[in-house]
């Protein structure tokens, strides 16, 4: 149980830290240094935080076969793998927003990869909302259930 809380708090911690992170990092440096950043910071925290996912879904998973597999449980590993799916679309988003960047900085002025540049933000926003609901969807449902 204290694998799967502590392996919870580092993934919902960490993604509210790179929220705040994001916002100072906007707000504070230059677009060819934002972007090296995000990508430096995409890359370190992924592995945490894909790593700190993988051992809450499987200790998660441990846990409700310890208590049986029941409706609860099949809805908690049908958010789950939301969860997951989410990620992973949010993942490839970042890349491609990267390569975006990268390119809209190394190119001569360019409408559509400006538009292009709109449009993956919006869709970064849809992401990053899906991600975090479904995190705290999760863990409010395993505190339920563990009470």
């Amino acid at each position: 149980m204290f694998v799967h809380l502590l392996a919870a708090c580092v993934w919902v911690g960490g993604f509210v830290a790179i929220a705040v992170v994001a916002r100072v990092a906007r707000r504070e440096l230059e677009a060819p240094a934002g972007v090296a950043f995000f990508r430096s910071l995409g890359r370190g925290y992924g592995r945490v935080g894909v790593s700190a996912l993988a051992v809450a879904v499987l200790t998660g998973a441990a846990l409700f076969a310890q208590r049986g597999w029941d409706q609860a449980a099949g809805a908690a590993a049908l958010l789950a793998l939301a969860l997951i799916l989410s990620t992973a679309a949010g993942v490839a988003q970042a890349r491609r927003m990267t390569r975006l960047r990268q390119r809209a900085l190394h190119e001569p002025p360019d409408p559509v990869v400006d538009a292009l540049i709109d449009q993956g933000a919006r869709w970064a926003l849809i992401l990053r909302t899906t991600i975090g609901t479904l995190s705290l969807a999760l863990l409010a449902f395993g505190a339920v259930l563990a009470s």
